[in-house]
């Protein structure tokens, strides 16, 4: 069975905002502080349901192409992914300055609680276990989902770039 370029976009569009729903949604109910990196790598997941559904709506040839766009996407949220896990692991540190903790100099306790953010951060090196006792974190999860999603868009383009049209 063949699926259309159509269905490709749709379950595509759907595996983008699964991925998001399942981010939000541990959040939310499962009290889950993000770090920076966390959100950092959901903007692919974005994108990638935008492509989606610019997918389904456009001519199959051009939804063929931006499903290729997706691919790319999706492997700009594996790198991040993997730039994440890396951090948890300490293999290198963050590239982002909101992961470090804050630097006070000097001035009063007042003035040093104005400065702090009114939102508390989770660290970035600190990994995030979803499923207890597996101990893959949310970062390394997402990069096996992102590197499984763009390779069987991958593969689906590939397989019906040779096919006869």
């Amino acid at each position: 069975m063949t699926l259309s370029v159509r269905t490709v976009a749709l379950l595509a569009t759907l595996a983008a905002a699964l991925a998001l729903g399942i981010a939000l949604a541990s959040e939310t109910w499962g009290e889950l502080v993000p770090c920076a990196l966390c959100l950092w790598e959901r903007w692919p997941y974005r994108v990638a349901i935008v492509l989606g559904l610019a997918a389904l709506v456009l001519p199959p040839r051009m939804g063929r192409l931006v499903l290729g766009l997706l691919v790319v996407a999706m492997l700009v949220g594996a790198a991040l992914a993997a730039v994440h896990v890396g951090v948890e692991q300490g293999w290198w540190p963050s590239p982002l300055p909101e992961c470090a903790a804050p630097k006070f100099h000097g001035g009063s306790i007042a003035e040093r609680l104005a400065t702090m953010p009114a939102r508390p951060a989770k660290p970035c090196d600190d990994p995030t276990y979803l499923i207890p006792g597996l101990p893959v974190s949310m970062a390394a999860m997402n990069l096996l989902y992102a590197l499984g999603f763009a390779a069987t868009l991958a593969a689906y383009l590939g397989r019906s770039a040779r096919r006869p049209q």
